[in-house]
């Protein structure tokens, strides 16, 4: 008699929807149409695409426009159709897309930058082009005429920038918290206040306040030992997400008054997007080795715990090897110092030698915990709050359209993926 075999319930997992093969070269920057079965995507070949679904089922392209220089960066208005593209340059050129998304207008250019355009935003609400360049400078121009209308020089070139649309969050009153250090007061941050967000390749992240002609310095904040890869604004919960070159993405709560940073470790490699799913309160990050990381934000996170100075292990006492005075006296060879990722006290070897994951403090994966606190973690503690997936290509950008539930990610093997998210984020 044969073996009956049950099988294994299927993991929910993002639905490969459709590819797009078609580019020279790696796609920098891609996004999908909103309410229309159309990709647009700017690439290092040169070339400004917009595909179209045929009846086949397959995107061909529409509209193939080459460019003088190198794309980067791209940003897209669905409302005015406005489509502005960042070079290698620092050259910003704008274009209008027909209804029927067969035809491309060029519009105007800006010189915003002089080396390559690193990020580009289109705001409609103040007629604003902000960007940013690897020349270490954002700087906004009016869409209407053409004009620069003010920059900031920044510290090290800008890699992230976010100008939020929507919400009132307010500032932490100062001294909340280490990492969050405020230059004054603000009360909300939206289109009308002209607040934005600015990351760069140190791992600061800057909020500036725009005015027509200047900016002033509001406030600055780190807490990534590398680069800021992407930003993303949730404008429901008033917190601001930041991915790093570091692996990890902080979740800084600047508008709950809380001044709180939520830590979370779920990614190998740097991070190349973050984008929110407000309805369903959970946060998508992609990174460059193809990892595709859904996180439930609907739950109580605890802000992982500053580490402790000692000169010797707070459990057993133990002198770590530069406490001479203490090996001496104790006639003990010096011990090297660790930290438990849950308490962040100095302990030695010996008495961290367990691991464990503190989903709620953001690990997802197994890190040194002491002995103590190994033991006070339940398996209720070691639930996940986050779902791992493999998008099979090294993702250099990524884009989730919220009203369809589908994500795009364009790889490093010059391939774009659509993927139906429904059956992870819901």
């Amino acid at each position: 008699m044969a073996a009956e075999i049950h099988p294994k319930p299927q993991t929910r997992k993002p639905v490969l929807v459709s590819k797009i093969e078609a580019s020279q070269d790696v796609v920098n920057t891609a996004i999908i149409i909103p309410k229309e079965d159309g990709v647009i995507t700017v690439s290092e070949d040169r070339t400004v695409r917009v595909w179209l679904k045929r009846d086949s089922g397959q995107y061909w392209p529409s509209v193939y426009h080459t460019m003088p220089a190198p794309c980067s960066c791209m940003s897209f208005n669905p409302e005015t159709r406005r489509l502005s593209v960042g070079m290698d340059t620092g050259t910003v050129s704008e274009f209008i897309l027909a209804e029927d998304y067969n035809k491309m207008t060029p519009s105007k250019s800006y010189q915003a930058h002089q080396g390559r355009v690193t990020v580009v935003l289109f705001v409609l609400e103040m007629e604003w082009v902000l960007s940013t360049g690897q020349d270490k400078n954002f700087t906004w121009h009016c869409s209407e005429s053409g004009q620069q209308l003010g920059g900031y020089r920044t510290t090290a070139w800008v890699s992230g920038l976010q100008y939020p649309s929507n919400g009132e969050p307010s500032l932490p009153p100062v001294g909340q918290s280490e990492r969050l250090k405020s230059g004054s007061d603000l009360h909300r941050f939206d289109v009308e206040t002209r607040h934005a967000f600015v990351g760069d390749h140190s791992g600061q992240v800057t909020i500036l306040k725009l005015e027509q002609d200047s900016c002033s310095l509001i406030t600055t904040f780190k807490g990534h030992t590398g680069s800021v890869t992407a930003l993303c604004w949730d404008p429901v919960q008033r917190v601001l997400f930041s991915g790093s070159s570091d692996h990890s993405i902080i979740m800084w709560d600047i508008g709950g008054r809380k001044g709180t940073a939520i830590e979370l470790q779920g990614h190998n490699e740097k991070v190349q997007g973050l984008s929110c799913a407000p309805h369903t309160r959970q946060l998508i990050s992609c990174s460059s080795d193809g990892g595709i990381v859904i996180w439930n934000m609907d739950v109580t996170r605890q802000e992982t715990p500053e580490w402790q100075d000692s000169d010797s292990c707070q459990r057993c006492e133990q002198p770590f090897f530069w406490n001479f005075k203490q090996m001496w006296d104790s006639k003990k060879i010096g011990l090297r110092q660790h930290h438990c990722r849950k308490c962040g006290q100095a302990v030695c070897g010996k008495c961290s030698s367990k691991r464990s994951t503190i989903p709620l403090m953001g690990f997802e994966f197994e890190v040194r915990v002491c002995d103590s606190c190994h033991e006070s973690i339940t398996d209720e503690d070691r639930a996940p709050t986050a779902t791992f997936h493999d998008s099979k290509h090294g993702i250099v950008h990524m884009h989730f359209e919220p009203t369809r539930g589908w994500l795009l990610t364009s790889g490093t093997d010059k391939v774009i993926k659509l993927w139906d998210m429904a059956p992870v984020v819901s």
